[in-house]
């Protein structure tokens, strides 16, 4: 076990979907000894991919750790999806980590999803090598791939490795970044070390004149600075290699404890922890994987669920080496492990204090929406169920259970998700589920200001009068509410009841959407000292806000993308008539030698398939680069409006009877 004083790293592998990643995870397990051989993607006998679906498939779908040592070190290592299908877990992943490894092709080079996963630790400040896989395969262009790294990615990319015999199975990495045997940089110092000294002296005044005054300095001084700057996200070293044989991960291993940061905080502050995955497992129950940035966690201890505003009592600690689960008295400052015992746990909630918790990050939203229904009939409850537990793993899923038209709903990214969600339900839980074709997720917003209101005074018992004023916002503003009135007009517990139901009251709106971007005040309401009773005004507000949304109008909303894409001069034509075929917005093409780029917006609507009709048209020359920008008014007869699901509020003897529970239908 470790000891209380162990350095550790928390290290995330992350890559564009087949960039080699997980081959890479493999061969760090081997090459630190923590697995006698490494296992093949290919062949389903990799360390981190356990589920059947990733066997088969060959790709990751969950987040997996692997914890080992190396030169007296702790890694612990999370390997996540490298589909944009996946993201979630990505996300999820953000919060635990200290720093990563951002592994891409020496073929495909940067890639769609490479650039979102690197903006995103971008903008947590994680410290990040760049691992570039697969020198050895044909069309492999290391240097090239640099090239796009600094112009796509970051300028402040330092290559310390060169290739040699690339694309050719006898490819081999020549040091650049290395010592002589008195401490001096390199053998006969070349001019691509000298560029590596002089990018380093712009981060340290003291070097700067040490380099001007041509003056020699020891290597372990230079390699410091370079620690210093690869840990303060100022520089990101790259290393080369090809995973698959084991080609530069030696390197590698010692660059993960030469230059990335471990943990900041210790064991003697206050407890700070992250919930940052939840998973099920056959004899342990539920279990949450957790992070802790300062304090500690041990067995038996009564923890607080900041979140949740409860306190559970843990029951088991573990730590995962490859495919079993180490038994662990004490989780410490800086590690990552499994707790058990925590049964009201949720991904992203905090234990103890929030001191050291970083913001989470959000990569992409789910941008469709599916029904999911049992091929048998008979298995709607189980499959409820089973669906409830793969969304308190992912919470994006969004599980939306509409028990009296017995329907569930999942918000997806992709067909992809739709296809492992298929034989996660077949292979885990013995269920064959009817996936309904995948429609997009538009949003309503009130088209002008006005008044919903509601008098709610029969059948009684029951009182609960209310007039709500609302209002659209800007665009991205999201829900927002305020009471105006006094305690004397409306009791404090019957308004914390309407600001309650705002949220689930917004689900739907008059074209069957969520409605968002809009303000919401309480302006006039009033209770009564005998007839009014707990559960009225959250009865009520329903009733007023589709009134109101009914005066204001509603103008539906669809998403939009920001998209970049780079390609041959030669499609600039056919490219940009896609686009304005597509409802794309753009700009003039910026020319880049014999290539061109085009930046602008596009609805997801018209161009979810376009990434593949792109690639297939270009024979894989073109890339685009896309993120969900925001959502934007769309026109009626461009977009699609839904029936209200269950029994609307404006049917509202109806909704009364059914909200006290008089009907169930």
């Amino acid at each position: 076990m470790t000891g209380m004083n162990t350095p550790f790293r928390n290290v995330g592998i992350f890559a564009h979907v087949d960039a080699g990643k997980t081959t890479l995870t493999e061969q760090l397990l081997f090459f630190a000894g923590a697995i006698p051989a490494a296992g093949k993607v290919d062949k389903g006998t990799s360390t981190t991919d356990t589920m059947n679906v990733e066997k088969e498939r060959g790709i990751s779908v969950r987040l997996a750790s692997a914890s080992f040592e190396w030169q007296g070190v702790r890694i612990n290592l999370v390997d996540t999806p490298g589909h944009v299908d996946f993201c979630g877990e990505v996300e999820r992943s953000l919060q635990a980590l200290d720093c990563a490894v951002l592994v891409i092709s020496a073929v495909e080079g940067v890639q769609a999803h490479t650039s979102t996963i690197f903006g995103a630790l971008q903008a947590m400040n994680i410290p990040t090598l760049f691992f570039i896989n697969k020198i050895d395969r044909i069309g492999a262009d290391a240097l090239r791939v640099v090239s796009e790294i600094t112009t796509e990615l970051t300028k402040n990319a330092l290559l310390l490795q060169l290739p040699e015999n690339e694309g050719e199975p006898e490819a081999a990495v020549r040091q650049l970044w290395q010592a002589d045997e008195d401490d001096t940089p390199g053998k006969g110092t070349s001019g691509e070390l000298n560029a590596l000294i002089e990018a380093l002296a712009e981060k340290d005044d003291d070097l700067v004149a040490s380099f001007l005054d041509g003056a020699v300095l020891p290597f372990s001084e230079l390699d410091l600075i370079l620690a210093q700057t690869t840990g303060a996200c100022e520089y990101y070293p790259v290393l080369l290699g090809v995973a698959k044989n084991g080609l530069g991960i030696p390197f590698l291993l010692e660059a993960i404890i030469r230059y990335l940061p471990g943990p900041s905080h210790g064991n003697d502050d206050p407890l700070s922890a992250i919930i940052y995955r939840i998973d099920h497992d056959t004899k342990l129950g539920k279990i949450a994987g957790v992070r802790v940035f300062s304090g500690t966690i041990s067995t038996r201890d009564s923890i607080a669920n900041r979140t949740k505003g409860l306190t559970e009592k843990v029951s088991q600690i573990k730590k995962m080496h490859t495919r079993k689960y180490e038994d662990m008295r004490i989780l410490v400052a800086g590690d990552i492990g499994v707790v058990c015992g925590l049964s009201s746990a949720g991904v992203g909630d905090v234990l103890g204090s929030d001191q050291h918790v970083p913001a989470a990050c959000s990569l992409a939203a789910p941008l469709l929406t599916v029904m999911v229904q049992p091929a048998n009939e008979t298995d709607f409850s189980r499959l409820s169920s089973a669906l409830s537990e793969l969304t308190a793993e992912d919470p994006m899923l969004g599980l939306e259970f509409l028990p009296d038209q017995r329907e569930l709903h999942l918000k997806i990214t992709g067909w992809i998700q739709i296809e492992v969600l298929e034989a996660v339900l077949l292979a885990r839980f013995k269920l064959k589920a009817v996936f309904s074709s995948p429609t997009i997720i538009y949003k309503e917003t009130p088209s002008r200001a006005g008044f919903g209101f509601e008098r709610y005074w029969m059948p009684k018992p029951c009182w609960a009068i209310m007039k709500l004023h609302i209002e659209p916002l800007p665009a991205g503003s999201g829900v927002q509410y305020a009471s105006k009135i006094g305690v004397n007009d409306v009791a404090l517990k019957y308004q914390n009841e309407v600001q309650q139901s705002i949220h689930d009251a917004l689900r739907q709106g008059t074209k069957g959407w969520e409605v968002t971007d809009l303000k919401i005040t309480l302006v006039e309401g009033e209770d009564h000292p005998v007839h009014s009773r707990p559960g009225n005004f959250k009865i009520a507000t329903p009733m007023a806000l589709m009134n109101g949304l009914v005066e204001t109008g509603t103008t539906l909303l669809e998403p939009v993308l920001d998209f970049r894409i780079s390609a041959p001069q030669e499609l600039l034509g056919s490219i940009s008539s896609d686009l304005s075929r597509l409802r794309a917005r753009f700009g003039a093409p910026e020319m880049q030698g014999n290539r061109f780029a085009l930046a602008g917006q596009i609805p997801a609507a018209t161009s979810l398939d376009y990434p593949v009709q792109l690639a297939s048209r270009s024979g894989g020359k073109a890339k685009i680069f896309t993120r969900l920008c925001g959502y934007e008014p769309c026109a009626l007869e461009l977009g699609e409006t839904t029936p209200y699901r269950g029994i609307s509020p404006l049917d509202r003897a109806k909704y009364i009877l059914k909200a006290r529970g008089a009907i169930t239908d």
